[in-house]
C-alpha cells in the first residue's frame, strides 16, 4: 500500500525536503499548490496523513485543521516553529495527533510519520472499510455495502475492487491488476482478468452501482472520485 502524504508548507525548500524524504519510503507527497483552495486539494488527494504548517497565507494552520476535522478523521501533524506549549496545545484541542517543532531531522519526521501511519492504518481497528460514493468495502470479510445492502465478493474480486478504490481517480494497468491476481492464484491472463472485471461489474450494478468501474482502453481500469 503507497500512503499519501498532503503537506501544507509555505516555505518551498522544507517542502521539498520532506517530500525527498518521504518519497524514498514509497510515500506519494503532494504540497499544496494554492493556500486559498487548501480544503479543495486536500478532499481532492484524500491523503492518509497531513503536515501542517501554523504561519501560512491567508488563513493559518489552526483554521485548516478545524476546517480538515469537520470532514475526516486523517491524522494530523503540526510542523511549526512556533513550538511554544501554547501552540502545541492549541494544536492538540484542534484536533491535532503530533506537533513537530521546525528545524527538525528528517529521520524524527519519518519515524513519527511511520508510527502514525502503523498506528492508524496497520494495527488500527477503526480502519476497517474503504468507502467512496457510498460504497463500503469492507476489509475483514470481503463484502460490499451499498445503501444498505451487502453483497460478497469472491477472492478475485475484491481483490481487484481493493486495488481500484485504493487508487481511486487513477487508471490501474491490467498488468498491474493481474500481479495483484497473481498473488493467490497460480497462473493468470488477461481473459481471467476480463472474466473477474465482468463479474464484478454485474455485482455492482445489481447494487446500484453502475459505471462504478470505467475502462480505459489500452490502459487499464478505474474508479472515478
Amino acid at each position: 500500500m503507497t500512503y499519501k502524504i498532503f503537506t501544507v508548507e509555505d516555505d518551498k525548500g522544507i517542502a521539498k525536503g520532506i517530500a525527498d524524504c518521504l518519497k524514498s519510503w514509497d510515500m506519494e507527497v503532494r504540497n499544496v499548490c494554492d493556500f486559498r483552495n487548501v480544503i479543495d486539494e486536500f478532499s481532492a488527494f484524500d491523503p492518509h496523513l497531513v503536515l501542517m504548517d501554523i504561519t501560512l497565507p491567508f488563513m493559518g494552520g489552526f483554521y485548516f485543521c478545524s476546517e480538515i476535522r469537520k470532514k475526516s478523521r486523517v491524522p494530523i501533524v503540526f510542523i511549526s516553529s512556533a513550538s511554544d506549549n501554547m501552540n502545541i496545545v492549541m494544536a492538540m484541542n484542534m484536533g491535532a495527533d503530533d506537533f513537530i517543532a521546525k528545524p527538525f531531522d528528517n529521520n524524527v519526521l519519518l519515524a513519527k510519520v511511520q508510527a502514525i501511519l502503523r498506528r492508524t492504518y496497520d494495527f488500527g481497528s477503526s480502519v476497517q472499510t474503504i468507502e467512496h460514493k457510498g460504497a463500503c468495502l469492507n476489509l475483514g470479510d470481503a463484502t460490499l455495502t451499498f445503501e444498505g445492502e451487502k453483497i460478497e465478493l469472491s477472492k478475485n474480486e475484491y481483490r481487484i475492487l481493493l486495488t481500484l478504490m485504493q487508487n481511486k481517480g487513477k487508471t490501474v494497468s491490467r498488468e498491474k491488476l493481474m500481479e495483484v491476481l497473481w498473488e493467490t492464484d497460480s497462473f493468470v491472463d488477461e481473459n481471467t482478468l476480463t472474466v473477474n472485471v465482468g463479474r464484478l461489474r454485474k455485482k455492482l450494478e445489481a447494487l446500484g452501482l453502475c459505471d462504478f468501474i470505467s475502462t480505459k482502453f489500452g490502459m487499464g481500469y478505474i474508479v472515478n472520485l
